[in-house]
């Protein structure tokens, strides 16, 4: 496959990247805010909210701030179970900027599938586009650590501040803005492809039974398949207790899409089979 130079990869996001040094340069934002924000951005454009980036730099700089605001608030959404929703959607300008029908309660609803789709642009789309500037306000920071600590700058690591982050995990340039990109790869290109390469943990949910009311794995397939159609890739249920019952099992599904269809916007979704309770929240692992 043919390899596209850094010049080549930059003049295709030349908005993108545009907006990106406007909020760190001239807004002054946060460096992490400002990629998460991008982040954002970039996802909704590529989930039916076309043109954000371009649309932006059209605006003053006082409307761009309050929008940066509002990225942020669906970020804390995102970052909050359980979250509580404005009756007003809480995105006013967001939505006259689309045009469309955006609010708060998308991301409450479908937390799980955005928080994928934002891993996936940081690692395949930010962490590419974006490494230079990074490597320039990081430096700089470098460079005022060695004035007052009289250190090394060139022993200093280029980590982005809040990062590993605790929803979209870690976040690694490539070094020395080296690119060998294959041209006809989507995620760069951003094409009609979805933009997730999500992972197992992504798409798994952690299953508790009722003790004294057992549940075989029959019974758990039968109750997922019916309500959603074929979406279990793969199901294990936890080792018998005394009674030879299972009291947990780890579920996952063939899309991250059907763990908020499950959960519907909570943390533990109570479901109910043969009259017997099964609760349902998200995997996480715990190494």
């Amino acid at each position: 496959m043919a390899p596209i130079s850094t010049e080549e990869l930059h003049l295709f996001h030349k908005t993108h990247r545009e907006v990106f040094c406007f909020l760190i340069f001239k807004l002054r934002c946060d460096l992490t805010q400002s990629l998460l924000v991008m982040a954002l951005w970039i996802w909704l454009e590529h989930n039916g909210y076309p043109n954000i980036n371009h649309r932006v730099m059209c605006l003053p700089q006082t409307l761009v701030n309050a929008l940066v605001n509002e990225a942020a608030s669906c970020i804390k959404c995102l970052e909050a179970e359980n979250s509580i929703t404005p009756s007003s959607g809480g995105l006013p300008l967001t939505r006259r900027l689309t045009q469309k029908d955006i609010s708060l309660r998308i991301f409450s609803e479908k937390r799980y599938t955005i928080i994928a789709g934002i891993k996936s642009v940081l690692k395949n789309i930010c962490a590419r586009i974006f490494v230079d500037v990074l490597q320039i306000v990081l430096k700089s920071k470098n460079i005022n650590k060695a004035s007052t600590s009289r250190g090394n700058i060139s022993n200093m690591p280029l980590t982005v501040p809040g990062f590993p982050h605790p929803l979209f995990g870690t976040f690694d340039m490539p070094p020395n803005n080296t690119m060998n990109s294959d041209l006809f790869d989507e995620r760069i290109w951003m094409g009609n492809g979805p933009c997730d390469d999500v992972t197992t943990d992504d798409k798994s949910m952690f299953l508790t039974f009722s003790r004294g009311f057992p549940v075989s794995e029959r019974e758990v397939r039968q109750l997922f398949t019916c309500a959603y159609g074929d979406c279990v890739q793969n199901l294990s249920m936890g080792n018998a207790d005394v009674n030879d019952q299972s009291l947990f099992a780890i579920m996952v599904l063939k899309t991250v899409e059907i763990v908020d269809q499950i959960l519907k916007g909570k943390r533990v979704a109570k479901l109910q089979i043969n009259g017997k309770h099964i609760w349902a929240r998200k995997y996480e692992r715990r190494d």
